[in-house]
Protein backbone atom coordinates (compact mmCIF):
# COMPACT_ATOMS: atom_id res chain seq x y z
CA UNK A 1 0.00 0.00 0.00
CA UNK A 2 1.61 3.17 -1.00
CA UNK A 3 2.70 5.66 2.06
CA UNK A 4 2.05 9.55 1.69
CA UNK A 5 5.73 9.96 2.80
CA UNK A 6 6.10 13.45 3.32
CA UNK A 7 3.17 13.28 6.31
CA UNK A 8 4.42 12.72 9.53
CA UNK A 9 2.05 11.51 11.95
CA UNK A 10 3.14 11.60 15.97
CA UNK A 11 0.69 9.45 18.38
CA UNK A 12 1.44 10.83 22.11
CA UNK A 13 -0.74 9.25 24.63
CA UNK A 14 -0.17 8.08 28.53
CA UNK A 15 -2.53 5.98 30.00
CA UNK A 16 -4.50 2.71 28.87
CA UNK A 17 -7.71 4.08 27.61
CA UNK A 18 -5.64 6.31 25.52
CA UNK A 19 -3.76 3.46 24.16
CA UNK A 20 -6.55 1.56 23.38
CA UNK A 21 -8.34 3.78 21.50
CA UNK A 22 -5.34 5.16 19.87
CA UNK A 23 -4.50 1.76 18.77
CA UNK A 24 -6.48 0.79 15.70
CA UNK A 25 -5.67 4.79 14.30
CA UNK A 26 -1.71 4.05 15.41
CA UNK A 27 -2.26 0.92 12.89
CA UNK A 28 -4.40 2.74 10.03
CA UNK A 29 -2.08 5.72 9.79
CA UNK A 30 0.72 3.48 9.42
CA UNK A 31 -0.26 2.18 6.24
CA UNK A 32 -0.14 5.66 5.04
CA UNK A 33 2.24 8.24 6.85
CA UNK A 34 5.28 7.92 8.44
CA UNK A 35 4.44 6.92 12.03
CA UNK A 36 5.74 8.02 15.09
CA UNK A 37 4.56 6.64 18.85
CA UNK A 38 5.82 8.61 21.87
CA UNK A 39 3.95 7.45 25.83
CA UNK A 40 5.09 9.44 28.29
CA UNK A 41 4.09 6.23 31.24
CA UNK A 42 0.93 8.26 33.11
CA UNK A 43 0.33 4.70 33.34
CA UNK A 44 3.12 2.16 33.23
CA UNK A 45 2.25 -1.49 33.24
CA UNK A 46 -1.16 -1.36 32.31
CA UNK A 47 -0.17 1.02 29.42
CA UNK A 48 1.80 -1.62 27.78
CA UNK A 49 -0.62 -4.20 27.81
CA UNK A 50 -2.24 -2.41 25.50
CA UNK A 51 0.53 -1.78 22.95
CA UNK A 52 2.19 -5.04 23.33
CA UNK A 53 -1.02 -6.56 22.58
CA UNK A 54 -1.05 -4.27 19.37
CA UNK A 55 2.41 -5.14 18.51
CA UNK A 56 3.13 -1.11 18.44
CA UNK A 57 6.46 0.17 18.75
CA UNK A 58 7.19 2.94 20.86
CA UNK A 59 10.12 5.46 19.51
CA UNK A 60 10.17 7.88 22.36
CA UNK A 61 9.34 7.26 26.13
CA UNK A 62 8.87 10.35 27.90
CA UNK A 63 9.35 8.07 31.46
CA UNK A 64 7.43 10.57 33.71
CA UNK A 65 5.91 7.82 36.01
CA UNK A 66 6.56 8.31 40.08
CA UNK A 67 4.94 7.35 42.96
CA UNK A 68 2.26 10.05 44.16
CA UNK A 69 2.82 12.23 41.51
CA UNK A 70 0.38 15.10 41.39
CA UNK A 71 -0.80 17.01 38.28
CA UNK A 72 2.09 19.69 38.66
CA UNK A 73 4.07 16.87 37.89
CA UNK A 74 2.83 15.37 34.78
CA UNK A 75 2.14 18.60 33.19
CA UNK A 76 5.48 20.61 33.84
CA UNK A 77 7.52 17.13 32.66
CA UNK A 78 5.78 16.34 29.49
CA UNK A 79 6.29 19.77 28.52
CA UNK A 80 9.93 20.07 29.54
CA UNK A 81 10.55 16.42 28.04
CA UNK A 82 8.68 16.89 24.29
CA UNK A 83 9.65 19.95 23.33
CA UNK A 84 12.96 18.62 21.85
CA UNK A 85 11.22 15.76 20.37
CA UNK A 86 9.28 17.39 18.48
CA UNK A 87 11.64 19.38 17.69
CA UNK A 88 13.92 16.49 16.03
CA UNK A 89 10.77 15.01 14.88
CA UNK A 90 9.46 17.84 12.90
CA UNK A 91 5.60 15.95 12.82
CA UNK A 92 3.00 17.69 10.51
CA UNK A 93 0.44 17.13 12.92
CA UNK A 94 0.13 15.66 16.59
CA UNK A 95 -2.50 13.29 17.43
CA UNK A 96 -4.29 13.27 21.13
CA UNK A 97 -7.24 11.68 22.61
CA UNK A 98 -9.47 12.60 25.23
CA UNK A 99 -8.95 14.35 28.27
CA UNK A 100 -5.89 13.18 30.12
CA UNK A 101 -3.28 15.70 31.39
CA UNK A 102 -1.05 14.01 28.86
CA UNK A 103 -2.91 14.85 25.99
CA UNK A 104 -3.39 18.39 27.29
CA UNK A 105 0.57 18.79 27.74
CA UNK A 106 0.81 17.07 24.72
CA UNK A 107 -1.19 19.05 23.09
CA UNK A 108 0.22 22.65 24.65
CA UNK A 109 3.96 21.81 24.08
CA UNK A 110 2.54 21.48 20.19
CA UNK A 111 0.60 24.68 20.06
CA UNK A 112 3.58 26.67 20.83
CA UNK A 113 5.40 24.77 18.42
CA UNK A 114 2.68 25.70 16.11
CA UNK A 115 2.23 22.21 14.97
CA UNK A 116 -1.18 21.19 14.06
CA UNK A 117 -2.75 19.02 16.83
CA UNK A 118 -6.10 16.45 16.13
CA UNK A 119 -7.89 15.84 18.82
CA UNK A 120 -9.62 12.36 18.67
CA UNK A 121 -12.99 11.94 20.91
CA UNK A 122 -13.40 16.01 20.97
CA UNK A 123 -16.41 17.60 22.33
CA UNK A 124 -17.65 15.59 25.64
CA UNK A 125 -18.89 17.75 28.02
CA UNK A 126 -20.41 17.10 31.68
CA UNK A 127 -20.44 20.83 31.94
CA UNK A 128 -19.14 20.80 35.48
CA UNK A 129 -15.40 22.06 35.28
CA UNK A 130 -14.55 20.06 38.31
CA UNK A 131 -16.44 16.95 37.48
CA UNK A 132 -14.74 15.00 36.10
CA UNK A 133 -11.66 16.58 37.45
CA UNK A 134 -9.63 17.21 36.14
CA UNK A 135 -10.78 15.75 32.49
CA UNK A 136 -13.14 18.27 31.71
CA UNK A 137 -10.88 21.14 32.34
CA UNK A 138 -8.63 19.56 29.80
CA UNK A 139 -10.97 18.39 26.94
CA UNK A 140 -12.27 22.22 26.85
CA UNK A 141 -8.19 23.30 26.72
CA UNK A 142 -7.48 20.94 24.16
CA UNK A 143 -10.11 22.05 22.46
CA UNK A 144 -9.28 25.60 22.13
CA UNK A 145 -5.84 25.21 20.82
CA UNK A 146 -6.62 21.68 18.14
CA UNK A 147 -6.50 22.16 14.44
CA UNK A 148 -9.02 19.24 13.64
CA UNK A 149 -11.90 17.94 16.15
CA UNK A 150 -12.60 14.26 15.90
CA UNK A 151 -16.07 14.04 17.13
CA UNK A 152 -17.63 10.73 18.32
CA UNK A 153 -20.76 11.31 18.09
CA UNK A 154 -23.59 13.79 17.04
CA UNK A 155 -24.01 15.04 20.57
CA UNK A 156 -20.06 15.79 20.73
CA UNK A 157 -20.48 17.34 17.38
CA UNK A 158 -23.05 19.83 18.43
CA UNK A 159 -21.05 20.49 21.98
CA UNK A 160 -18.30 22.01 19.42
CA UNK A 161 -20.69 23.59 17.34
CA UNK A 162 -22.41 25.51 20.32
CA UNK A 163 -18.71 26.52 21.61
CA UNK A 164 -18.09 28.43 18.17
CA UNK A 165 -15.53 25.61 16.99
CA UNK A 166 -17.10 24.84 13.36
CA UNK A 167 -14.15 24.76 11.59
CA UNK A 168 -12.44 21.43 10.91
CA UNK A 169 -15.10 19.52 12.85
CA UNK A 170 -16.01 15.72 12.24
CA UNK A 171 -18.23 13.49 12.93
CA UNK A 172 -16.19 10.03 12.99
CA UNK A 173 -17.81 7.64 15.65
CA UNK A 174 -15.39 6.22 18.81
CA UNK A 175 -12.57 4.19 18.09
CA UNK A 176 -13.22 2.30 21.20
CA UNK A 177 -15.87 -0.04 18.98
CA UNK A 178 -12.54 -0.76 16.70
CA UNK A 179 -10.10 -1.68 19.52
CA UNK A 180 -13.08 -3.98 21.00
CA UNK A 181 -13.59 -5.87 17.54
CA UNK A 182 -10.02 -6.19 17.09
CA UNK A 183 -9.70 -7.69 20.43
CA UNK A 184 -12.71 -9.77 20.02
CA UNK A 185 -11.81 -11.54 16.77
CA UNK A 186 -8.18 -12.48 17.90
CA UNK A 187 -9.29 -13.85 21.13
CA UNK A 188 -12.03 -15.96 18.84
CA UNK A 189 -9.33 -16.91 16.30
CA UNK A 190 -6.69 -18.01 19.69
CA UNK A 191 -9.62 -19.53 21.57
CA UNK A 192 -8.43 -17.78 24.40
CA UNK A 193 -8.43 -18.49 28.32
CA UNK A 194 -7.84 -16.35 31.20
CA UNK A 195 -6.23 -17.90 34.61
CA UNK A 196 -7.42 -14.34 36.21
CA UNK A 197 -10.95 -15.75 36.04
CA UNK A 198 -10.23 -19.56 37.12
CA UNK A 199 -12.03 -18.81 40.60
CA UNK A 200 -15.03 -16.82 38.56
CA UNK A 201 -18.83 -19.07 38.34
CA UNK A 202 -19.90 -18.75 35.34
CA UNK A 203 -22.80 -20.23 35.74
CA UNK A 204 -23.72 -17.27 37.74
CA UNK A 205 -24.80 -13.73 36.79
CA UNK A 206 -21.71 -11.49 36.27
CA UNK A 207 -21.33 -7.85 37.55
CA UNK A 208 -18.40 -6.37 36.18
CA UNK A 209 -17.55 -3.34 39.00
CA UNK A 210 -14.93 -0.70 38.45
CA UNK A 211 -14.33 2.01 40.34
CA UNK A 212 -10.84 4.37 40.49
CA UNK A 213 -11.76 7.95 40.08
CA UNK A 214 -10.55 11.10 41.81
CA UNK A 215 -13.67 12.86 42.45
CA UNK A 216 -14.43 9.63 44.58
CA UNK A 217 -11.79 9.37 46.99
CA UNK A 218 -13.44 9.11 50.48
CA UNK A 219 -16.57 9.18 51.75
CA UNK A 220 -18.46 8.67 47.81
CA UNK A 221 -16.12 5.74 47.61
CA UNK A 222 -17.38 4.36 50.51
CA UNK A 223 -20.85 4.63 50.10
CA UNK A 224 -20.17 2.96 46.57
CA UNK A 225 -18.63 0.21 48.18
CA UNK A 226 -21.46 -0.28 50.81
CA UNK A 227 -23.95 -0.63 47.66
CA UNK A 228 -21.63 -3.50 46.26
CA UNK A 229 -21.92 -5.11 49.82
CA UNK A 230 -25.10 -5.10 49.89
CA UNK A 231 -25.62 -6.18 46.43
CA UNK A 232 -23.45 -9.37 47.23
CA UNK A 233 -25.42 -10.32 50.54
CA UNK A 234 -28.84 -10.09 48.82
CA UNK A 235 -28.24 -12.03 45.57
CA UNK A 236 -25.99 -14.93 46.05
CA UNK A 237 -26.70 -15.80 42.34
CA UNK A 238 -24.48 -13.38 40.81
CA UNK A 239 -20.88 -12.85 40.75
CA UNK A 240 -19.13 -9.39 41.13
CA UNK A 241 -15.74 -8.94 39.21
CA UNK A 242 -13.92 -6.22 40.77
CA UNK A 243 -10.56 -5.14 39.24
CA UNK A 244 -8.80 -3.07 41.89
CA UNK A 245 -6.81 -0.57 40.85
CA UNK A 246 -3.50 0.21 42.21
CA UNK A 247 -4.13 3.83 43.52
CA UNK A 248 -3.75 3.45 47.50
CA UNK A 249 -6.63 5.59 47.97
CA UNK A 250 -8.67 2.89 46.01
CA UNK A 251 -6.79 -0.30 46.67
CA UNK A 252 -6.26 -0.37 50.75
CA UNK A 253 -10.23 0.88 51.03
CA UNK A 254 -11.18 -2.57 48.39
CA UNK A 255 -9.47 -4.78 50.65
CA UNK A 256 -10.79 -3.18 53.77
CA UNK A 257 -13.98 -2.78 52.64
CA UNK A 258 -14.86 -5.89 50.01
CA UNK A 259 -12.72 -8.98 51.26
CA UNK A 260 -14.88 -11.81 53.23
CA UNK A 261 -17.66 -12.65 50.15
CA UNK A 262 -18.10 -15.35 48.28
CA UNK A 263 -19.41 -13.88 45.23
CA UNK A 264 -17.17 -10.60 45.35
CA UNK A 265 -14.13 -11.43 43.56
CA UNK A 266 -11.10 -8.96 43.90
CA UNK A 267 -8.69 -9.25 41.00
CA UNK A 268 -5.26 -7.43 39.93
CA UNK A 269 -5.77 -4.95 37.32
CA UNK A 270 -6.69 -6.72 34.03
CA UNK A 271 -5.12 -6.48 30.98
CA UNK A 272 -6.95 -5.16 27.62
CA UNK A 273 -7.74 -8.79 26.60
CA UNK A 274 -9.10 -9.64 29.97
CA UNK A 275 -11.28 -7.06 30.50
CA UNK A 276 -13.22 -7.66 27.06
CA UNK A 277 -13.48 -11.15 27.77
CA UNK A 278 -15.05 -10.54 31.45
CA UNK A 279 -17.14 -7.54 29.89
CA UNK A 280 -18.26 -9.83 27.34
CA UNK A 281 -19.74 -12.36 29.42
CA UNK A 282 -21.25 -9.77 31.86
CA UNK A 283 -24.84 -9.32 33.09
CA UNK A 284 -24.27 -5.77 34.43
CA UNK A 285 -21.80 -3.21 34.85
CA UNK A 286 -20.93 -0.90 37.43
CA UNK A 287 -18.37 1.59 36.62
CA UNK A 288 -17.32 5.59 37.23
CA UNK A 289 -15.21 4.82 34.17
CA UNK A 290 -15.97 7.20 31.02
CA UNK A 291 -14.56 4.28 28.77
CA UNK A 292 -16.08 1.21 30.30
CA UNK A 293 -19.42 3.22 29.37
CA UNK A 294 -18.80 2.94 25.66
CA UNK A 295 -17.48 0.06 25.80
CA UNK A 296 -20.58 -2.07 27.51
CA UNK A 297 -23.14 -0.49 24.75
CA UNK A 298 -21.01 -2.79 22.49
CA UNK A 299 -22.51 -5.83 23.90
CA UNK A 300 -25.89 -4.85 24.95
CA UNK A 301 -25.17 -4.75 28.52
CA UNK A 302 -26.70 -1.98 30.70
CA UNK A 303 -24.64 0.56 32.70
CA UNK A 304 -24.78 1.95 35.87
CA UNK A 305 -22.55 4.87 36.27
CA UNK A 306 -21.84 5.40 39.96
CA UNK A 307 -20.72 9.38 38.88
CA UNK A 308 -22.92 12.94 40.01
CA UNK A 309 -22.26 13.75 35.67
CA UNK A 310 -21.04 12.09 32.82
CA UNK A 311 -19.98 13.40 29.63
CA UNK A 312 -21.09 10.58 28.08
CA UNK A 313 -24.77 11.44 27.27
CA UNK A 314 -25.10 9.16 24.48
CA UNK A 315 -25.54 6.20 26.67
CA UNK A 316 -28.26 8.07 29.07
CA UNK A 317 -29.85 9.54 25.96
CA UNK A 318 -30.15 6.06 24.79
CA UNK A 319 -30.91 4.60 28.03
CA UNK A 320 -27.92 1.97 28.25
CA UNK A 321 -26.56 3.27 30.71
CA UNK A 322 -28.48 5.26 33.71
CA UNK A 323 -26.26 7.90 36.00
CA UNK A 324 -26.68 6.91 39.64
CA UNK A 325 -24.31 8.64 41.82
CA UNK A 326 -22.69 7.88 44.81
CA UNK A 327 -25.37 7.25 47.38
CA UNK A 328 -25.39 3.54 48.54
CA UNK A 329 -28.79 3.28 48.72
CA UNK A 330 -29.33 4.84 45.60
CA UNK A 331 -26.97 2.28 43.40
CA UNK A 332 -28.26 -0.42 45.29
CA UNK A 333 -31.86 0.26 44.41
CA UNK A 334 -31.05 0.34 40.49
CA UNK A 335 -29.10 -2.50 40.70
CA UNK A 336 -31.97 -4.59 42.17
CA UNK A 337 -34.18 -3.34 39.90
CA UNK A 338 -31.72 -5.11 37.02
CA UNK A 339 -31.03 -7.90 38.64
CA UNK A 340 -35.26 -8.59 39.71
CA UNK A 341 -36.95 -6.91 36.70
CA UNK A 342 -36.52 -9.06 33.41
CA UNK A 343 -38.21 -6.53 31.47
CA UNK A 344 -36.85 -3.35 32.89
CA UNK A 345 -33.41 -5.44 31.92
CA UNK A 346 -34.02 -5.71 28.32
CA UNK A 347 -35.67 -2.24 27.76
CA UNK A 348 -32.02 -1.31 28.81
CA UNK A 349 -30.16 -4.13 27.21
CA UNK A 350 -31.74 -4.72 23.96
CA UNK A 351 -30.56 -1.00 22.13
CA UNK A 352 -28.35 0.10 19.38
CA UNK A 353 -24.79 1.51 20.53
CA UNK A 354 -24.64 5.01 19.68
CA UNK A 355 -20.95 4.94 19.94
CA UNK A 356 -19.61 3.80 16.53
CA UNK A 357 -19.82 0.80 13.79
CA UNK A 358 -15.92 -0.08 13.76
CA UNK A 359 -14.85 1.95 11.21
CA UNK A 360 -13.61 4.74 13.28
CA UNK A 361 -10.06 4.48 12.57
CA UNK A 362 -10.49 4.03 8.77
CA UNK A 363 -12.79 7.70 8.56
CA UNK A 364 -10.09 9.64 10.64
CA UNK A 365 -7.14 8.70 8.79
CA UNK A 366 -9.33 9.09 5.64
CA UNK A 367 -9.71 12.50 6.40
CA UNK A 368 -6.39 13.13 6.93
CA UNK A 369 -5.28 12.13 3.56
CA UNK A 370 -7.60 14.51 2.28
CA UNK A 371 -5.68 16.95 4.61
CA UNK A 372 -2.52 16.51 3.16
Amino acid sequence: MLKVSFMKTMFVFGTRPEAIKLAPIILESKKYFDTVVCVSEQHKEMLYQVTDFFNINIDYNLHIMKNSQSLFDITSNILIKIKSIYEKEKPDIVIVQGDTTTAFAAALSAFYLKIKIAHVEAGLRSFDLFNPYPEEANRKLISAIATYHFAPTKLAYDNLQNEGIKKNVYLTGNSVVDALHLILEKLEIENTHFDVFKDIDFTKRIILFTSHRRESFGKPMRSIFEAIKQIAQEFDDVEIVYPVHLNPNVKNLAFEMLTGFKNIKLTKPLTYPEFVYILSKSYLVITDSGGVQEEAPAFGIPVLVIRNTTERQEGIVANIAKLVGTNTQKIYNEAKLLLTDLDFYKSMSNRVNPYGDGKTSQRIINILKELK
